[in-house]
Protein backbone atom coordinates (compact mmCIF):
# COMPACT_ATOMS: atom_id res chain seq x y z
CA UNK A 1 0.00 0.00 0.00
CA UNK A 2 1.33 3.45 -0.91
CA UNK A 3 2.31 5.66 1.99
CA UNK A 4 0.76 9.10 2.32
CA UNK A 5 3.11 11.81 0.97
CA UNK A 6 4.51 14.10 3.66
CA UNK A 7 2.59 17.29 4.38
CA UNK A 8 3.98 20.36 2.65
CA UNK A 9 5.12 23.11 5.03
CA UNK A 10 7.48 25.07 2.76
CA UNK A 11 6.36 27.55 0.11
CA UNK A 12 8.45 29.36 -2.48
CA UNK A 13 7.23 32.71 -3.84
CA UNK A 14 9.22 33.94 -6.88
CA UNK A 15 9.26 37.74 -6.70
CA UNK A 16 12.22 38.82 -8.81
CA UNK A 17 10.38 40.04 -11.90
CA UNK A 18 10.88 43.57 -13.23
CA UNK A 19 7.18 44.38 -13.54
CA UNK A 20 7.60 46.08 -16.90
CA UNK A 21 3.86 46.09 -17.58
CA UNK A 22 3.47 48.61 -14.75
CA UNK A 23 6.21 51.04 -15.72
CA UNK A 24 6.99 53.76 -14.78
CA UNK A 25 5.63 52.88 -11.31
CA UNK A 26 7.76 49.75 -11.00
CA UNK A 27 10.98 51.61 -11.79
CA UNK A 28 11.40 52.05 -8.02
CA UNK A 29 8.49 50.10 -6.50
CA UNK A 30 8.29 46.29 -6.66
CA UNK A 31 5.17 45.18 -8.51
CA UNK A 32 4.44 42.79 -5.64
CA UNK A 33 3.95 45.83 -3.40
CA UNK A 34 1.17 47.32 -5.54
CA UNK A 35 -1.81 47.83 -3.20
CA UNK A 36 -4.95 45.78 -3.67
CA UNK A 37 -7.29 47.99 -1.64
CA UNK A 38 -5.07 48.48 1.44
CA UNK A 39 -2.72 45.49 1.41
CA UNK A 40 0.12 44.78 -1.02
CA UNK A 41 -0.58 41.95 -3.43
CA UNK A 42 2.23 39.85 -1.98
CA UNK A 43 0.55 39.75 1.43
CA UNK A 44 -2.54 38.07 -0.01
CA UNK A 45 -0.28 35.35 -1.43
CA UNK A 46 1.54 34.81 1.86
CA UNK A 47 -1.79 34.64 3.70
CA UNK A 48 -2.99 31.98 1.26
CA UNK A 49 0.11 29.86 1.88
CA UNK A 50 -0.25 30.19 5.64
CA UNK A 51 -3.94 29.25 5.50
CA UNK A 52 -2.88 26.04 3.71
CA UNK A 53 -0.49 25.14 6.55
CA UNK A 54 2.75 26.47 5.07
CA UNK A 55 4.61 28.33 7.79
CA UNK A 56 8.10 28.35 6.20
CA UNK A 57 8.17 30.73 3.24
CA UNK A 58 11.05 31.62 0.94
CA UNK A 59 10.80 34.66 -1.33
CA UNK A 60 13.08 34.65 -4.35
CA UNK A 61 13.81 38.33 -4.92
CA UNK A 62 16.00 40.55 -7.07
CA UNK A 63 17.41 44.04 -7.09
CA UNK A 64 15.14 46.83 -5.84
CA UNK A 65 13.01 44.36 -3.85
CA UNK A 66 14.02 45.54 -0.39
CA UNK A 67 10.48 46.90 0.32
CA UNK A 68 9.27 43.30 0.41
CA UNK A 69 11.54 42.54 3.33
CA UNK A 70 10.64 45.80 5.06
CA UNK A 71 6.92 45.07 4.77
CA UNK A 72 7.20 41.72 6.55
CA UNK A 73 9.65 43.06 9.14
CA UNK A 74 8.95 44.97 12.34
CA UNK A 75 8.60 48.75 12.25
CA UNK A 76 9.17 49.69 15.88
CA UNK A 77 8.79 53.44 15.42
CA UNK A 78 5.44 53.09 13.67
CA UNK A 79 4.21 50.50 16.15
CA UNK A 80 5.15 52.69 19.11
CA UNK A 81 3.46 55.73 17.54
CA UNK A 82 0.23 53.81 17.00
CA UNK A 83 0.46 52.39 20.51
CA UNK A 84 0.78 55.88 21.99
CA UNK A 85 -2.24 57.05 20.03
CA UNK A 86 -4.28 54.08 21.16
CA UNK A 87 -5.03 53.15 17.55
CA UNK A 88 -5.32 49.43 18.11
CA UNK A 89 -6.93 48.62 14.75
CA UNK A 90 -4.09 50.13 12.74
CA UNK A 91 -1.52 48.61 15.10
CA UNK A 92 -3.06 45.18 14.56
CA UNK A 93 -2.97 45.64 10.79
CA UNK A 94 0.70 46.67 10.88
CA UNK A 95 1.69 43.75 13.11
CA UNK A 96 -0.30 41.20 11.11
CA UNK A 97 2.22 41.03 8.27
CA UNK A 98 5.17 40.52 10.65
CA UNK A 99 3.52 37.61 12.43
CA UNK A 100 2.23 35.65 9.45
CA UNK A 101 5.04 33.15 8.98
CA UNK A 102 8.77 32.45 9.14
CA UNK A 103 9.84 34.29 5.96
CA UNK A 104 13.26 33.95 4.33
CA UNK A 105 14.79 35.62 1.28
CA UNK A 106 17.24 34.64 -1.43
CA UNK A 107 18.25 36.75 -4.41
CA UNK A 108 18.00 35.59 -8.02
CA UNK A 109 21.04 37.37 -9.37
CA UNK A 110 20.26 36.83 -13.05
CA UNK A 111 16.76 37.01 -14.63
CA UNK A 112 16.85 33.52 -16.14
CA UNK A 113 13.18 32.63 -15.83
CA UNK A 114 10.75 30.97 -13.44
CA UNK A 115 12.54 27.62 -13.53
CA UNK A 116 15.79 29.28 -12.50
CA UNK A 117 14.01 31.21 -9.73
CA UNK A 118 12.60 27.95 -8.36
CA UNK A 119 16.06 26.37 -8.56
CA UNK A 120 17.39 29.21 -6.38
CA UNK A 121 15.20 27.76 -3.61
CA UNK A 122 16.89 24.33 -3.65
CA UNK A 123 19.33 24.95 -0.75
CA UNK A 124 16.48 26.13 1.48
CA UNK A 125 13.94 23.48 0.49
CA UNK A 126 16.33 20.52 0.51
CA UNK A 127 14.73 17.19 -0.36
CA UNK A 128 11.27 18.07 0.91
CA UNK A 129 8.16 18.58 -1.20
CA UNK A 130 7.24 22.24 -1.52
CA UNK A 131 4.72 24.67 -2.97
CA UNK A 132 5.31 27.42 -5.50
CA UNK A 133 2.95 30.39 -5.49
CA UNK A 134 3.33 33.07 -8.16
CA UNK A 135 2.86 36.53 -6.71
CA UNK A 136 0.81 37.84 -9.66
CA UNK A 137 -2.00 35.35 -9.06
CA UNK A 138 -4.38 35.99 -6.18
CA UNK A 139 -6.77 33.17 -5.30
CA UNK A 140 -9.85 34.15 -3.33
CA UNK A 141 -9.71 32.55 0.16
CA UNK A 142 -13.29 31.35 -0.32
CA UNK A 143 -11.96 29.02 -3.04
CA UNK A 144 -9.20 27.03 -1.27
CA UNK A 145 -7.26 25.84 -4.30
CA UNK A 146 -4.17 24.72 -2.38
CA UNK A 147 -6.28 22.47 -0.14
CA UNK A 148 -7.75 20.77 -3.22
CA UNK A 149 -4.28 20.32 -4.67
CA UNK A 150 -2.97 18.85 -1.40
CA UNK A 151 -5.85 16.35 -1.36
CA UNK A 152 -5.02 15.22 -4.90
CA UNK A 153 -1.36 14.90 -4.01
CA UNK A 154 -2.17 12.89 -0.85
CA UNK A 155 -4.35 10.51 -2.88
CA UNK A 156 -2.36 10.20 -6.09
CA UNK A 157 1.19 11.29 -5.23
CA UNK A 158 3.62 13.18 -7.40
CA UNK A 159 3.54 16.85 -8.31
CA UNK A 160 0.30 18.79 -8.77
CA UNK A 161 -0.28 21.81 -11.02
CA UNK A 162 -3.23 24.23 -10.97
CA UNK A 163 -5.04 24.58 -14.29
CA UNK A 164 -7.78 26.87 -15.54
CA UNK A 165 -9.79 26.95 -18.76
CA UNK A 166 -9.11 30.08 -20.81
CA UNK A 167 -10.29 31.38 -24.15
CA UNK A 168 -8.49 29.36 -26.87
CA UNK A 169 -7.37 32.64 -28.42
CA UNK A 170 -5.48 33.46 -25.19
CA UNK A 171 -3.83 30.11 -24.46
CA UNK A 172 -0.61 31.20 -26.21
CA UNK A 173 -0.02 33.56 -23.27
CA UNK A 174 0.25 30.67 -20.78
CA UNK A 175 1.83 27.35 -20.16
CA UNK A 176 -0.62 24.74 -21.45
CA UNK A 177 -1.43 21.19 -20.35
CA UNK A 178 -2.87 18.19 -22.16
CA UNK A 179 -4.73 15.93 -19.73
CA UNK A 180 -6.57 12.67 -19.42
CA UNK A 181 -9.98 12.54 -17.70
CA UNK A 182 -10.71 12.87 -14.01
CA UNK A 183 -8.67 10.58 -11.84
CA UNK A 184 -10.43 7.79 -9.96
CA UNK A 185 -12.12 9.17 -6.89
CA UNK A 186 -13.01 12.60 -8.24
CA UNK A 187 -10.80 15.70 -8.31
CA UNK A 188 -7.61 15.67 -10.33
CA UNK A 189 -6.57 14.90 -13.89
CA UNK A 190 -3.42 13.23 -15.18
CA UNK A 191 -1.20 15.52 -17.20
CA UNK A 192 0.12 13.89 -20.37
CA UNK A 193 1.94 16.83 -21.98
CA UNK A 194 2.99 20.40 -21.19
CA UNK A 195 3.90 23.26 -23.53
CA UNK A 196 5.13 26.70 -22.51
CA UNK A 197 3.27 29.46 -24.41
CA UNK A 198 2.40 27.40 -27.50
CA UNK A 199 2.31 29.06 -30.89
CA UNK A 200 -1.23 30.17 -31.86
CA UNK A 201 -3.21 27.24 -33.20
CA UNK A 202 -0.86 24.55 -31.81
CA UNK A 203 -2.02 24.26 -28.17
CA UNK A 204 -3.07 20.75 -27.09
CA UNK A 205 -5.96 22.17 -25.02
CA UNK A 206 -7.30 25.39 -23.52
CA UNK A 207 -6.15 24.42 -20.03
CA UNK A 208 -3.70 27.07 -18.84
CA UNK A 209 -1.24 26.63 -16.00
CA UNK A 210 -1.94 29.21 -13.30
CA UNK A 211 0.42 30.17 -10.54
CA UNK A 212 0.09 27.34 -8.02
CA UNK A 213 2.27 24.21 -7.88
CA UNK A 214 2.93 21.44 -5.36
CA UNK A 215 6.25 19.92 -6.36
CA UNK A 216 8.34 16.92 -5.47
CA UNK A 217 12.00 17.85 -4.86
CA UNK A 218 13.10 15.77 -7.86
CA UNK A 219 12.14 18.79 -9.95
CA UNK A 220 15.38 20.43 -8.79
CA UNK A 221 17.43 17.65 -10.41
CA UNK A 222 15.54 18.16 -13.67
CA UNK A 223 15.85 21.96 -13.56
CA UNK A 224 19.63 21.70 -13.22
CA UNK A 225 19.70 19.97 -16.59
CA UNK A 226 17.02 22.04 -18.31
CA UNK A 227 18.23 24.23 -21.15
CA UNK A 228 16.77 27.69 -21.78
CA UNK A 229 13.47 27.46 -23.64
CA UNK A 230 10.76 29.95 -24.49
CA UNK A 231 12.10 33.51 -24.27
CA UNK A 232 15.63 32.24 -23.67
CA UNK A 233 14.69 31.42 -20.07
CA UNK A 234 14.73 28.25 -17.98
CA UNK A 235 11.07 27.30 -17.83
CA UNK A 236 9.45 25.36 -14.98
CA UNK A 237 6.94 24.04 -17.52
CA UNK A 238 9.77 22.41 -19.48
CA UNK A 239 11.08 20.67 -16.36
CA UNK A 240 7.61 19.34 -15.53
CA UNK A 241 7.25 18.12 -19.11
CA UNK A 242 10.48 16.15 -18.66
CA UNK A 243 8.99 14.50 -15.57
CA UNK A 244 5.80 13.65 -17.45
CA UNK A 245 7.73 12.10 -20.35
CA UNK A 246 9.82 10.10 -17.88
CA UNK A 247 6.63 8.57 -16.49
CA UNK A 248 6.72 10.48 -13.23
CA UNK A 249 3.30 11.36 -11.80
CA UNK A 250 2.21 14.93 -12.51
CA UNK A 251 -1.45 15.74 -11.93
CA UNK A 252 -3.61 18.78 -12.45
CA UNK A 253 -6.48 20.38 -10.59
CA UNK A 254 -8.84 22.36 -12.82
CA UNK A 255 -9.82 25.55 -11.01
CA UNK A 256 -12.98 27.49 -11.81
CA UNK A 257 -13.11 29.78 -8.78
CA UNK A 258 -12.20 33.39 -8.18
CA UNK A 259 -8.72 34.29 -9.41
CA UNK A 260 -7.28 37.79 -9.79
CA UNK A 261 -4.33 38.44 -12.10
CA UNK A 262 -2.55 41.45 -10.61
CA UNK A 263 0.22 41.24 -13.20
CA UNK A 264 -2.07 42.71 -15.86
CA UNK A 265 -3.09 46.36 -15.53
CA UNK A 266 -6.75 45.93 -16.45
CA UNK A 267 -7.09 42.78 -14.32
CA UNK A 268 -5.35 44.52 -11.44
CA UNK A 269 -7.91 47.33 -11.54
CA UNK A 270 -10.79 44.86 -11.72
CA UNK A 271 -9.39 42.90 -8.77
CA UNK A 272 -9.13 46.06 -6.67
CA UNK A 273 -12.71 47.06 -7.48
CA UNK A 274 -14.09 43.59 -6.78
CA UNK A 275 -12.33 43.22 -3.45
CA UNK A 276 -13.20 46.77 -2.38
CA UNK A 277 -16.87 46.14 -3.14
CA UNK A 278 -16.83 43.05 -0.93
CA UNK A 279 -15.35 44.82 2.09
CA UNK A 280 -17.88 45.53 4.86
CA UNK A 281 -16.11 48.78 5.78
CA UNK A 282 -15.78 50.05 2.20
CA UNK A 283 -18.21 48.17 -0.01
CA UNK A 284 -21.58 49.89 0.55
CA UNK A 285 -20.27 53.44 0.12
CA UNK A 286 -17.93 52.53 -2.72
CA UNK A 287 -20.60 50.61 -4.65
CA UNK A 288 -23.01 53.52 -4.26
CA UNK A 289 -20.41 55.87 -5.74
CA UNK A 290 -19.59 53.36 -8.48
CA UNK A 291 -23.22 53.03 -9.56
CA UNK A 292 -23.56 56.80 -9.71
CA UNK A 293 -20.30 57.13 -11.63
CA UNK A 294 -21.42 54.57 -14.21
CA UNK A 295 -24.85 56.21 -14.51
CA UNK A 296 -23.36 59.65 -15.15
CA UNK A 297 -20.84 58.26 -17.65
CA UNK A 298 -23.57 56.44 -19.54
CA UNK A 299 -25.70 59.60 -19.69
CA UNK A 300 -22.71 61.60 -20.92
CA UNK A 301 -22.11 59.09 -23.68
CA UNK A 302 -25.65 59.41 -25.06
Amino acid sequence: MNSTPPRITKAVIPAAGLGTRFLPLTKATPKEMLPVVDKPAIQYVVEEAVAAGMSDILMVTGRNKRPLEDHFDRNYELEEALQRRGDQDKLNSVCASTELADIHYVRQRDPKGLGHAVLCAAPHVGREPFAVLLADDLIDPRDPLLARMAEVRARLGGSVVALMEVDPDAIHLYGCAAVEGAAAGGDGVRITELVEKPEPGTAPSNLAIIGRYLLDPEVFDVLRGTSPGRGGEIQLTDALRTLVRAGRPVHGVVFSGRRYDTGDRAEYLRATVRLACEREDLGPEFMSWLREFVRVEELAAV
